[in-house]
């Protein structure tokens, strides 16, 4: 676009044609044609009279838990489906200041309360390398249109794995910064304390330069070698690689050995037996418990027309029932003040204290496969079998949530097509606050492992 190769209103405009070919992936709740083709014209005036910005006539998909000024939020919800907000989201006033056209709003599961893709009100979002699999949720349009390449990028929110879960299963890059490094002012929020926002996009430099963005940084693009020598990687096969399916166990460790041809030095750490123990008595208590009180807030704060009274009313049976159990003060496993403030202050420093220790004490960025298995189908989402057993959607995040909940920035990159042309990715995670060396890393590890196929006929 500033080399003039390309206009922004004529890539918007064949983005546009794409969204109206693959609407049966129920990628997008709201497109506006006319308000996204407009930007483009302006972006395109303004490159013509020389004007620069860093993501100047750049199309966006936005998570629908994000407020869009004049443009329909729904949070997934049936009883938000005609609301326009009056202001934008710090982030989306943030991109829009950079020049970026906001594209569409991306379906997601209702309030990002999920990790498989199904809303009962805007539809099963699907997986474009095979349309009987899932996305992963909840910021599921998001990978699904970035995967689709119906979108370059796409702003998500993570707090178990939202943007991680679904950039594995869709063979995409899936971001997730330090909580608080990237604005989250104005997006519905699950839990105060695990929440971030974050990009879904096809690189990593993408993700580096969304990131200077935000941060108010210079933007680097130099291009980065493939040589890995001098860097330290850890891995923990006890904890992550525990009742993996085999063909993610073989694609990390033939991964781990091109990192190590490439020059980087492997280091293998145990995290404690109680770990995957100590990861769900943190994560669980804090997540369910800090749900009502923060949509409470945000609804308050964003003079949404709606009570969350009336929200969990109009909630699909699934994800109702879920909250009729764990969320509401009434529900048999509505979690106590004490087990909140215990996960909050004791098990979550615990689970902070020892991956700094043990993984970040040792190495540069902790390795991982990001989900256990690739994207199940459709018809069997909430329980399925990986290696024999039986287990439910929330196994989906069961390499994720760990990093959420000790507060540290983690990256998903594609690793390997398995046996049956489904993506599989790899997670680097680095210290809290080491975004900017995590994403130097992921950049280098990009270049040793290289790229596969996106899907067919996308």
């Amino acid at each position: 676009m500033r080399n003039g190769e390309i206009s922004s209103e004529a890539y918007v405009g064949k983005l546009l044609e794409r969204a109206r070919e693959h609407a049966d992936l129920n990628a997008f709740i709201t497109i506006d044609d006319a308000s996204a083709l407009e930007a483009a014209r302006q972006a395109d005036r303004l490159l013509r009279a020389g004007r620069s910005a860093p993501l100047l006539g750049v199309p966006l998909a936005v998570k629908d838990s994000y407020l869009t000024k004049g443009l329909t939020t729904t949070v997934g919800t049936s009883v938000l489906a005609g609301f326009k907000p009056t202001r934008d989201a710090e982030a989306i006033a943030g991109v829009k200041d950079a020049g970026a056209i906001i594209f569409g709003k991306n379906n997601l599961v209702e309030m990002s309360y999920g990790l498989t893709g199904l809303n009962a009100h805007h539809g099963q979002v699907k997986n474009p390398y095979n349309k009987a699999n899932v996305t992963g949720g909840s910021s599921s349009g998001a990978g699904a249109s970035v995967a689709a390449r119906i979108v370059p990028a796409a702003l998500g929110g993570d707090t178990v794995g939202s943007i991680r879960v679904p950039a594995s299963l869709c063979g995409v890059v899936g971001y997730k910064p330090t909580p608080g490094r990237w604005p989250a002012k104005g997006v519905a929020p699950i839990s105060d304390t695990l929440d971030t926002t974050g990009l879904l996009a096809r690189s990593v430099e993408d993700c580096e330069l969304m990131d200077a963005v935000f941060t108010r940084s210079p933007v680097h693009s130099a291009d980065v070698s493939g040589n890995l020598k001098g860097v330290k990687f850890a891995y923990a096969p006890r904890q992550y690689l525990a009742d993996v399916d085999g063909e993610v166990d073989r694609a990390f460790r033939e991964t781990l050995r091109q990192l190590k041809d490439a020059g980087a030095e492997l280091v293998e750490v145990d995290l404690g037996g109680d770990f995957l123990a100590l990861a769900d008595s943190t994560t669980w208590p804090i997540f369910f418990h800090e749900t009502m009180p923060a949509v409470r807030r945000f609804l308050a704060a964003n003079e949404l027309p709606v009570s969350f009274e009336q929200i969990y009313a109009g909630l699909g049976e699934n994800i109702r029932s879920g909250w009729s159990h764990f969320v509401v003060p009434s529900g048999a496993g509505y979690v106590s003040d004490e087990k909140y403030l215990a996960a909050l202050n004791v098990d979550r420093q615990e689970l902070s204290r020892r991956l700094a220790a043990i993984a970040f004490g040792q190495a540069d960025a902790l390795l991982f496969p990001t989900t256990p298995c690739a994207a199940p189908r459709i018809e069997n989402q909430w329980k399925f079998q990986v290696g024999g057993k039986d287990v439910t959607d929330l196994f989906l995040s069961r390499n994720t949530h760990p990093s959420s909940s000790a507060g540290v920035p983690g990256i998903s990159i594609p690793m390997a097509l398995n046996s049956e042309g489904l993506p599989l990715g790899l997670e680097l995670d680095a210290a809290a606050g080491r975004d900017r060396e995590l994403l130097t890393l992921a950049r280098r590890v990009e270049q040793v492992i290289g790229r596969f196929p996106g899907p067919t006929g996308f």
